[in-house]
């Protein structure tokens, strides 16, 4: 009745639905969900699948109101933040609500500076409670604070230095709507440089952390650190490993990182490139740049070149290599490079962990292959492709993508790799084709685009999600989504290269010369004298109940190629069949 009354309502599944009709006569309503317009949806099953919601909720005003929707995002951002958390409680995350506004109210592109003037709002208003965690719900009080007391409550009540470091960043970036600054200062300062020298020596990348994060707020509250407190110096002065640090800092505090150790170590030439291994392509970035401007480039081109020539280059440092090709350092992007690309790129997938961001970025990036190739013997263009056909790193329609890179940077390499194809084709033997219906290798297509797209992202959603609830070796949601994901990753092989393999016919087209697949056969059994008529199909057309088999089926393969008059023998366990063709003739779907 609530659903009726208020027109709207939510699908596990498929999300928001607008009632458009309800029939209690015959008992169905019918829902336009995005995607699935008209949908008829039974009256007594309505409540086991379907949520009402009300007429106030986000989703339905952006279905009846969205430029009203639009004027208040623009004007209230605030407000909008309310209405997202009245609809959805305990779910209304900062991920919901970009989930929410984006695309439909506002831009992606705008989306970033419009949540930043969102947040100010939220502080200054003293309404909302904006936690510090993405996983954790914004909450809305019906009592305002103050600005100065909240934060500081916030600051107090924290357990422990990190507790700690997100509200310090909060009481910086509002720093210009504190009305007491040296009171705020008084109370944070102190206890800033009291846990940060309890934790230099026991957790001296958080130590480091804080000790910028209180500089940054001491210059936003226009004081300065007293001549006691801990420094940056005094972190690295306890003979840490630059590797144990800065990959586990922010990213942005990685750089000020890197630069506060080269200030006061002079081996740190050598730390630095020892350490492009062991981070990510942003902070290998980073190390380079500051290599470089301190004349250490030949060096580290150097170090670079052997980790290439040993295949021992890390998939973070290549990708940065990759992204940069047209830097100082694209003289290292070779045909040999890529080789270590390929080796890289099968470390990082041969265990549980299959993605691959170097992988991703050479199957879009358009120039790439262009480049590694540019002005080199034929030859040697032969020998990339012939390590992208026997490497393991792509498959199916990805190698075929890669391979036509390759062939548009150098089309005379066409025929390189259609000779290849056919000496391996005869190699093969007939089975290894699947003949399919069109319908049926759409409908396989589509069920693999939403694997692709819907399950495999939710999924990987899923595992990020469990990681926050702790202890991954105690952590049963963890380990039932990462069984989840060797499913879908090992449906997803399956069904790639079943697609690759299939070769799609028109039924109505088929040859009946003899019982070829997409014709019916009339056959008799030869010690009964019983008839039937079956339908020989496709891989994927089966359906046994209604005399539809496969081709690959054991009856399907006995009486595939057989002409009229010829008999057949079909063996199925202990018993064997001898059948006789009596008639063939196009099958009629």
């Amino acid at each position: 009745m609530q659903m009726a009354t208020e027109g709207f309502c939510m699908h596990k599944s498929w999300g928001f639905g607008h009632i458009t009709t309800v029939d209690v006569v015959l008992g169905k309503m019918t829902v336009d969900f995005s995607g699935r317009p008209g949908h008829l949806v039974d009256l007594s099953f309505a409540p086991k699948i379907l949520t009402p919601i009300a007429k106030d909720h986000i989703e339905a005003r952006k279905a009846t109101d969205m430029d009203g929707l639009k004027q208040m995002a623009a004007l209230h951002h605030d407000d909008v933040i309310k209405v997202i958390v009245a609809s959805y409680g305990n779910l209304a995350t900062t991920d919901k609500v970009k989930e929410v506004l984006v695309p439909d109210v506002i831009d992606a592109d705008d989306y970033k500076k419009w949540w930043e003037t969102a947040r100010r709002e939220m502080r200054k208003g003293g309404h909302f409670k904006v936690p510090t965690k993405k996983t954790e719900a914004i909450r809305y009080l019906e009592e305002d604070a103050p600005l100065q007391e909240r934060l500081l409550n916030d600051f107090s009540s924290a357990r422990g230095l990190k507790a700690r470091l997100p509200i310090v960043a909060e009481i910086t970036k509002s720093a210009g709507d504190i009305t007491d600054k040296p009171e705020t200062a008084r109370v944070t300062l102190g206890k800033l440089d009291e846990e940060i020298q309890s934790h230099t020596r026991t957790q001296p990348a958080l130590a480091l952390e804080a000790v910028m994060a209180r500089d940054d707020l001491a210059q936003a509250l226009g004081e300065e650190a007293g001549e006691s407190a801990p420094h940056e110096a005094a972190v690295w002065a306890t003979e840490v490993k630059l590797s144990e640090v800065v990959p586990v800092m922010p990213a942005a505090r990685q750089q000020r990182a890197l630069q506060t150790y080269q200030a006061i170590n002079e081996g740190w030439p050598q730390a630095f490139l020892g350490l492009i291994t062991q981070v990510p392509a942003r902070v290998v970035g980073e190390c380079a740049e500051l290599l470089g401007e301190a004349g250490h480039k030949d060096e580290l081109i150097n170090e670079i070149s052997q980790l290439i020539n040993h295949h021992e280059a890390p998939g973070e440092l290549l990708l940065w290599l990759v992204k940069d090709k047209s830097g100082d350092f694209s003289s290292l992007l070779t045909p040999e490079a890529f080789g270590a690309m390929l080796s890289a790129i099968e470390r990082e997938t041969s265990d549980e962990k299959r993605a691959s961001k170097l992988r991703d970025f050479l199957l879009t990036d358009p120039k790439f292959f262009d480049t590694i190739t540019s002005g080199i013997d034929i030859e040697l263009v032969k020998d990339v492709t012939r390590a992208i056909q026997m490497s393991t790193c792509f498959e199916g329609m990805d190698k075929r993508s890669v391979l036509g890179k390759i062939v548009k940077a150098h089309p005379e390499i066409q025929s390189f790799i259609t000779h290849g194809d056919k000496d391996k084709a005869g190699k093969q033997s007939a089975d290894t084709t699947l003949i399919v219906s069109w319908a049926s290798l759409e409908s396989k297509k589509l069920e693999f685009e939403e694997l692709v797209q819907k399950k495999i992202p939710a999924n990987s959603k899923e595992i990020e999600i469990a990681r926050e609830y702790g202890d991954l070796r105690e952590n049963a949601e963890f380990k039932a989504a990462k069984e989840q994901q060797k499913v879908l990753m090992t449906l997803q092989a399956e069904m790639e290269a079943d697609i690759d393999r299939a070769r799609g016919i028109n039924y109505a087209e088929t040859d009946t010369s003899a019982a070829n697949v997409g014709t019916q056969v009339t056959l008799t059994n030869v010690d009964t004298q019983e008839r039937e008529k079956i339908a020989l199909l496709g891989a994927w057309d089966g359906d046994p109940d209604n005399d539809r088999i496969s081709y690959l089926t054991p009856m399907g393969q006995a009486i595939f190629g057989s002409t009229v008059g010829q008999e057949v023998e079909l063996s199925l366990g202990d018993e064997t069949r001898r059948l006789r063709v009596e008639s063939i003739s196009a099958y009629a779907a």
